[in-house]
């Protein structure tokens, strides 16, 4: 997994977290975005060094100095980040995908300026958060695009900020990706109030790319109240969207047959609403048999929220027909589970596990990169390729060796 091995830069601020804050390098980022927008200067000076001392700490000293045209580089990402400027906001993703170490510590720097301006953001509008989050997800052909470019377009024209940020798959054999999401919201991506940035998968499982959730937080940073995550297929591995998302939307085709099958129950479980789409002309009838059936599926499990019933709506993406239930729905969830409080726990648990994710994928790269490892790995490769010994006893061989030489 070549593409993998690239993550080694954030193991490196691991081995800082424990260091002691020393004055240096508390204030490094206060130093890169001297004279940035006012709005942040009092985030600066108050929650950043105090409430998230210990990360910059780790931080700063995982970058060391930053040179002049960095520093200039990240005071003007930022300052046209929150100054809603769609071409810094792309710029700034794209310093996040990167997988150049130096850039992508740079990138870090500039996300843990977002984070901390969008939770003085927060403490202002009375600890709720400033953006509603939305996954989507559904088999291919089940019509997630159009879908998107009609809600999207409502949104707008009731004065909603909407990025839309669409995953598209990535080829097994070449690596590259057509990224076509884009050239079908043809209306949407000319609206100024809206931001549509496509990504690949890069080979990364769950249907979203490894710093999906990092650009969720540069799209509320930059004023985006609604961001829609548009995910790649079905299926029991296609579903980490609703580890960061706090409403995740199940798309389905009324007339897909046996092709329903392959959505299997943990993809359901997860779904806090299910719209059957393309309910129109021929396809009503079906689209009404679908709806039944999943209503009464959803009744049979378990509840994931005390707060609320995940619903299943019919709607159709032509004639706009049930599309401004959908979003109705959608209003009824975000201020039941406001009202509750789960929506702020479902979220700092989200951290948590997208943490977990990123550390395991940090550790594999490492163990991977290790020299004892990369020394026996070809030799033990032939041998399980011949039959000489299990996958499971050269695996054990392999992480005695890397625990024995790492001790």
């Amino acid at each position: 997994m070549p593409h993998i091995c690239h993550k080694m830069g954030r193991f490196g601020l691991l081995r800082h977290i424990s260091s002691l804050p020393s004055p240096r390098t508390c204030c490094l980022h206060q130093r890169v975005f001297t004279g940035s927008h006012p709005c942040y200067q009092n985030t600066v000076l108050g929650h950043s060094c105090q409430h998230s001392r210990g990360v910059s700490t780790a931080l700063s000293q995982h970058i060391h100095d930053l040179s002049g045209p960095e520093q200039r580089l990240l005071t003007k990402l930022f300052d046209g980040l929150i100054g809603g400027q769609r071409a810094s906001l792309a710029e700034s993703i794209t310093l996040v995908e990167t997988q150049h170490p130096r850039k992508k510590e740079l990138a870090q720097v500039l996300l843990q300026r977002v984070l901390a301006y969008r939770i003085e953001q927060e403490s202002r509008n009375g600890g709720k958060p400033v953006a509603f989050r939305v996954g989507l997800s559904g088999p291919p052909g089940a019509g997630k695009s159009s879908f998107i470019e009609v809600v999207g377009k409502m949104l707008t024209g009731r004065g909603h900020k909407v990025s839309v940020l669409a995953v598209d798959p990535s080829s097994c054999t070449t690596g590259g990706s057509l990224l076509g999401d884009k050239t079908r919201m043809t209306e949407l991506s000319r609206d100024m109030n809206a931001f549509i940035r496509p990504s690949p998968t890069s080979g990364t499982l769950g249907g979203v790319t490894r710093t999906t959730n990092e650009a969720i937080v540069l799209c509320e940073g930059a004023g985006y109240d609604i961001v829609l995550v548009e995910t790649v297929g079905v299926g029991q591995s296609e579903f980490a969207v609703a580890d960061m998302v706090d409403m995740f939307v199940l798309l389905i085709p009324p007339a897909g047959g046996d092709e329903l099958q392959g959505i299997k129950r943990g993809i359901i479980e997860r779904a806090d609403l299910v719209v059957v789409t393309k309910s129109d002309g021929d396809l009503v009838v079906p689209a009404r048999r679908i709806q039944t059936e999943y209503t009464s599926a959803l009744k049979l499990l378990r509840r994931q929220s005390k707060s609320w019933n995940p619903k299943v709506i019919r709607a159709s993406s032509y004639n706009s027909e049930g599309i401004p239930e959908v979003w109705a729905k959608m209003e009824s969830y975000r201020d039941a589970m406001l009202a509750s409080g789960e929506l702020q726990g479902r979220r700092r648990a989200q951290q948590k596990v997208w943490m977990w994710s990123l550390i395991q994928e940090t550790v594999l790269c490492h163990f991977q990169n290790h020299p004892s490892v990369r020394e026996a790995l070809p030799q033990l490769e032939e041998k399980v390729t011949n039959g000489a010994i299990s996958p499971g006893l050269a695996a054990d061989l392999l992480l005695k060796g890397f625990s024995s030489s790492s001790s």
